[in-house]
């Protein structure tokens, strides 16, 4: 399945730089994961959109769920302490943001010239975030076995990012048939779904399996705490790149401790900035800069 560049405002797959065996995006693109750690209020998910905007995201993402749907009664009428009640149902509904927060959300980014987007777990989530013409969806990765949400995100026809933590080979085979019957493009995200994760479990080489498995571009959508490994992906040619962002790690959160604050979330993306500029093209030849210092070094040769 192919993927037309034309699909994207930015055609960050559509250059590469020429290493053999691996593919390296001119242009990576870099994801501000804001999802949840908003904790339900637009005030604070404007500072993380600057702070994306700011470090040089190209987009920033949300999560979008509808709480009757996506958990049971029993579990939602479990108890659980949060700033918002003593229950399931209370927390999960503090957490999330409704239309008129997203409106304002919407209006912001368009402001400030950030694209935005939003994962969503259930149908009318998704219905609800058309209304926003996004240019992408995203798949999360509890999603990517629902077949039936597949085929209404696919109906868009919009690029999508499809995260595959917690996937076999055959779930996400599966998916790909709904995006192709569908003729949607696809980014495939390869993920481990632990909140952090520990760098032994990345397994990072899954990116180039995937990539010639399905022949589609792949990304990477990490929860390690670390910069590294996202670099790393990034050389063994990840075109997109999603990290959790957060203004600090100890924020109340399930994925505050698996996000990257300010510092680390700059560092990450200067690091990737730098890497085709680093790489070159590929073609061995003396620099300006070396010829000068072949004449004070090369002490055999008649000057010229």
């Amino acid at each position: 399945m192919n993927i037309d560049p034309r699909h994207l405002k930015q055609p960050f797959f559509a250059e590469f730089v020429a290493v053999d065996p691996i593919p390296i995006a001119r242009h990576v693109f870099v994801i501000g994961e804001i999802g949840i750690n908003h904790n339900g209020s637009p005030e604070l998910a404007k500072k993380l959109i600057d702070m994306a905007k700011s470090a040089g995201c190209d987009a920033v993402k949300f999560q979008k769920r509808t709480i009757d749907i996506v958990y049971p009664k029993e579990v939602l009428d479990q108890p659980r302490e949060s700033p918002w009640g003593t229950t399931q149902r209370a927390q999960k509904e503090g957490l999330e943001l409704g239309e008129a927060d997203y409106d304002e959300i919407d209006a912001y980014c368009r402001a400030i010239g950030i694209d935005w987007f939003a994962s969503a777990w259930d149908v009318p989530s998704q219905n609800f975030l058309r209304k926003y013409n996004h240019s992408y969806n995203k798949i999360a990765s509890a999603m990517a076995t629902h077949l039936d949400f597949l085929g209404t995100v696919a109906e868009e026809g919009k690029l999508t990012f499809m995260s595959t933590g917690m996937c076999t080979h055959q779930d996400i085979a599966a998916a790909l048939a709904v995006f192709k019957r569908h003729r949607c493009p696809v980014v495939l995200m390869h993920t481990v779904s632990t909140y952090p994760s520990p760098e032994s479990d990345l397994n990072l080489l899954c990116i180039h399996d995937l990539r010639k498995r399905y022949g589609l571009p792949v990304g990477y959508s990490g929860h390690e705490p670390s910069v590294s490994p996202s670099i790393m992906a990034c050389m063994l040619g990840a075109v997109a790149i999603e990290r959790h962002i957060t203004l600090d790690r100890a924020m109340y959160g399930s994925d505050q401790a698996a996000s990257l604050e300010r510092p680390g979330l700059e560092t990450m993306i200067e690091q990737i900035r730098k890497i085709p500029l680093t790489l070159g093209d590929g073609v061995k030849r003396i620099t300006e800069g070396e010829h000068a210092v072949a004449k004070k070094l090369r002490y055999w040769l008649p000057p010229n």
